[in-house]
């Protein structure tokens, strides 16, 4: 490949263009008329802009991106994550235009998108389950009556969301009643589609994924573990790895199950399996993201490998680089994601950043989407960057992690480092004793 466009925006723009130039590929950055002034719009060896502000006119706008792409003769089309990166139709007109698209087989993404299709899917590989419904619940009625048989609290999922956005705890009828026609409403403006399902709310879990990848060879590979388990609104916040929480026998028994159900699909290029946990490790599948997680960075740095780099590599058809017994572990790697937002109500801060700066010491990583100047618009995620910390020990990250955030100058804007701090400190945390309610649980959220 010798010349890439980025069909994003950000810091993962910016991440995927620095791996391209040290590989010495080209990159084609798009932009909208927000984003003009960007990080990553500036670092592209060519940036086209592709419309107003609101996603619908930009970065959705496949037709215009595929005319720029088809004009600057790129070889691929990374999708990053977000936006059109699980988008089968995306992948298939990629595609259909002949070009490569960095990431797996759009029949993969179709199949792993709809979460009630995916959910049988893996029973059908032998892969566990939340339990829930096999169907959608197309009426009020019909969810209840799936309610009432798993027993409350129960989650009501929208089947194509992903994120945390369609996910709303019910705790008992009434609140299913109040939540079932908005979250229908929800599933349908973001998704293009207003199925729902039930499934089993599992109490004080934790969420752990696993890092997968596979080649056009037959190779699929596991990269460890991410305990993912802190998050506001069903959003990840904090993510690390290893797992504080699983034992080294449940940590093999979740990767021989990541491998079943990648081998399941043929899973090629970079993708995720995620898993609820509960108190005494029984681990139970969520969802497939068929793409680069945000969180990739956490793997990077315990691995000492460039996931995006495997994706290029993946996509123009080399082998996996390295064997599943040549992948080795060391140290201890938390991710902190940055946002420009209020650390209590966790609302959005849009505004200037006048200052952004960091000490940067050995295990301190950051991967920026914004620099002091910059202006964070209401448009899009609200997150500046991810501070990604990687220490000898877990003890050695967190006391890192600690000095930089006590450290960083962010001026202009509220952000969530107020935040950070305070999770740092908390004696739970200290101890990897925390579920996906930690957060919800704790008064520093609250005062």
């Amino acid at each position: 490949m010798r010349k890439i466009l980025i069909a994003n925006r950000g810091e993962i723009a910016l991440r995927i263009i620095n791996t391209c130039h040290e590989m010495g590929i080209e990159t084609v950055a798009v932009y909208s008329e927000a984003d003009k002034d960007s990080l990553f719009v500036k670092k592209a060896t060519y940036a086209f802009c592709i419309g107003e502000a609101p996603v619908s006119k930009s970065y959705l706008k496949t037709d215009v991106i595929l005319e720029i792409a088809k004009k600057e003769e790129v070889d691929g089309i990374h999708p990053g994550y977000g936006f059109n990166s699980e988008n089968a139709d995306f992948a298939r007109a990629v595609k259909e235009a002949g070009i490569t698209f960095i990431g797996p087989d759009p029949e993969t993404i179709e199949l792993m998108g709809d979460k009630i299709v995916s959910r049988r899917t893996m029973m059908a590989a032998g892969v566990p389950v939340v339990p829930g419904s096999e169907e959608g619940a197309s009426t009020f009625e019909e969810a209840s009556r799936l309610a009432e048989l798993m027993g409350y609290p129960v989650m009501l999922k929208a089947s194509g969301g992903g994120g945390g956005i369609g996910m709303v705890r019910c705790e008992n009828e009434q609140a299913l009643a109040k939540s079932y026609e908005s979250t229908k409403a929800r599933a349908k403006a973001y998704f293009g589609s207003e199925e729902v399902f039930i499934e089993k709310y599992i109490e004080n879990a934790r969420h752990v994924e696993v890092q997968i990848f596979g080649d056009h060879h037959g190779q699929i590979v596991h990269l460890f573990e991410r305990d993912c388990s802190i998050q506001r609104r069903h959003q990840k916040v904090v993510e690390e790895s290893p797992s504080p929480f699983l034992s080294e026998d449940g940590k093999r028994k979740m990767f021989e199950t990541a491998f079943q159900a990648a081998s399941a699909v043929n899973y090629k290029n970079a993708g995720t399996i995620e898993f609820i946990v509960d108190e005494k490790e029984n681990f139970y599948f969520l969802e497939m993201n068929t793409r680069l997680q945000v969180e990739h960075p956490v793997t990077e740095q315990i691995t000492g490998l460039d996931l995006v780099k495997w994706q290029i590599l993946v996509a123009r058809g080399e082998k996996l680089p390295l064997l599943q017994t040549d992948i080795r572990s060391s140290g201890h790697s938390i991710e902190f994601r940055l946002y420009a937002e209020d650390p209590k109500s966790f609302l959005p801060s849009p505004g200037k950043i006048e200052l952004f700066e960091w000490n940067s010491f050995h295990g301190v990583r950051v991967d920026p989407g914004y620099e002091s100047g910059s202006i964070v618009t209401p448009y899009y995620d609200p997150m500046i960057a991810k501070c990604i910390i990687h220490g000898e020990t877990r003890e050695d990250a967190i006391t890192k992690a600690s000095k930089f955030f006590n450290e960083l100058k962010i001026e202009g804007i509220k952000t969530n480092a107020l935040l950070f701090n305070e999770v740092l400190k908390d004696p739970e945390f200290q101890k990897g004793n925390y579920s996906t309610s930690f957060l919800t649980q704790k008064s520093f959220t609250k005062n």
